[in-house]
């Protein structure tokens, strides 16, 4: 057999597989996540003065002392975010319910954190599949809570099943109608919505201000913060103290189907996306690319604000200034993660929660600071934006490329 001839052979299965997972962008995405990992306790190592102490003693100490360290953190982060594994099998085999509720808590709060993530996600997302730049959504979450704080706090009466759903769309109009705005101004004037979503950002700020000292502050109160809603609008909680997850995490899910299915199983969506591809050629094929810019903005600000109503329905049942700890900020780099896809959002979303729950315990048993989690975040984030890193350490195949084709049939009667 010749050298030519062996080259021609077809690969056999296990062989085309591994060729397809080293080309699959799904193993770059794990892999720049796991090294974003390794590098961020390699960082909490270097950066704990220990480790040097034991170097000047001896090398293989130092190295130890930083191998102890590297551990400790990704332990700490572990039980932190989902749990100590000894002490949720003992409370299953004790039956006790609330042992059992103890040991879960930590896993249940990770999803409590990632709630608002998934909302604010979702919302940059459905922006970038239509070409849109929402930077907003961190103004959106602020005036979608103050919707919701108001609508919670100014209907009285009502029972759960109605002010509930109430208080949520309150949210969601009001966020919507905030980023409608910059929509509205980039479809009729050509405004770039990145500058016009970071003014409205600091509009909505100094809004929040004014409103928590003006007609939402609570009048028994020397700080600014709205009355506690109504408990007819809180979201139902599943467990009891000091397990705070409700059942906003569901109607995330929920939101992230939703969007789903508009994008990728409706004509609506097939012409959002079309537009996001390809303006020009949507607009030669007759789509309205103002209706379509406008409309997407508002969902995206609705789901925006869906995310502050979810903190002040289910968590912290009033509104203060300065409530949001950078969901909107961060749900930029949840979109890039999850490639602007809702299940992507959604796994991004669990990540980012589940690492900034588990951060706390992190700084409290393992003394390593908080911020290093930022520093993992914005390690995988660029992992992930230069593909080319990984797929060089890794030795990876680059992806097979194919053009889309957009096929635009001119309107009849033009």
């Amino acid at each position: 057999m010749t050298k030519t001839e062996a080259t021609q052979q077809p690969k056999d299965a296990f062989s085309i597989f591994l060729d397809e997972l080293r080309r699959n962008s799904l193993t770059v995405t794990i892999l720049a996540i796991v090294t974003g990992l390794l590098a961020g306790g390699l960082i909490a190592a270097v950066t704990t003065e220990g480790v040097y102490a034991a170097f000047r003693v001896s090398f293989f100490g130092g190295l130890k002392a930083g191998l102890m360290v590297f551990w400790d953190t990704y332990r700490a982060l572990f039980t932190g975010s989902v749990g100590v594994p000894a002490d949720i099998f003992n409370a299953l085999r004790s039956g006790d319910g609330a042992a059992i509720n103890k040991a879960f808590t930590p896993f249940f709060e990770s999803l409590l954190q990632a709630t608002p993530y998934i909302f604010a996600g979702l919302a940059v997302a459905l922006g970038f599949r239509v070409g849109l730049f929402n930077i907003g959504a961190e103004g959106q979450i602020f005036v979608g809570a103050l919707g919701t704080v108001w609508v919670a706090t100014s209907l009285k009466g009502l029972p759960t099943i109605i002010h509930v759903p109430l208080a949520l769309l309150g949210g969601a109009i009001t966020g919507g109608i905030w980023g409608m705005i910059p929509g509205w101004l980039k479809a009729k004037t050509g405004a770039h919505e990145v500058i016009n979503t970071i003014m409205m950002n600091y509009i909505a700020f100094r809004l929040s201000e004014y409103l928590l000292n003006g007609i939402l502050r609570d009048p028994h109160k020397s700080t600014p913060i709205s009355a506690p809603i109504e408990k007819s609008a809180w979201l139902p909680r599943f467990f009891d103290d000091p397990n705070r997850f409700h059942a906003g995490f569901f109607i995330a899910l929920l939101m992230a189907f939703l969007v789903y299915w508009l994008l990728f199983k409706t004509s609506w969506g097939f012409e959002l996306r079309t537009v996001g591809l390809n303006p020009n050629a949507a607009r030669y094929a007759g789509m309205n690319i103002v209706r379509s810019t406008v409309i997407t903005m508002f969902l995206s600000g609705a789901l925006a604000g869906m995310a502050g109503a979810n903190e002040v329905l289910g968590v912290n049942h009033n509104l203060a200034v300065a409530f949001s700890s950078g969901y909107g900020f961060d749900s930029i780099a949840l979109a890039l993660l999850g490639n602007s896809h809702p299940l992507g959002v959604v796994l991004a979303a669990l990540l980012f929660g589940f690492l900034r729950n588990g951060a706390i315990q992190m700084q409290l048993t393992a003394g390593i600071p908080i911020d290093i989690i930022s520093v993992l975040q914005a390690l995988i984030l660029a992992f992930i934006a230069a593909p080319a890193i990984i797929r060089t350490m890794y030795h990876l195949k680059e992806p097979k490329v194919t053009e889309p084709t957009l096929v635009a049939a001119k309107p009849e009667g033009k």
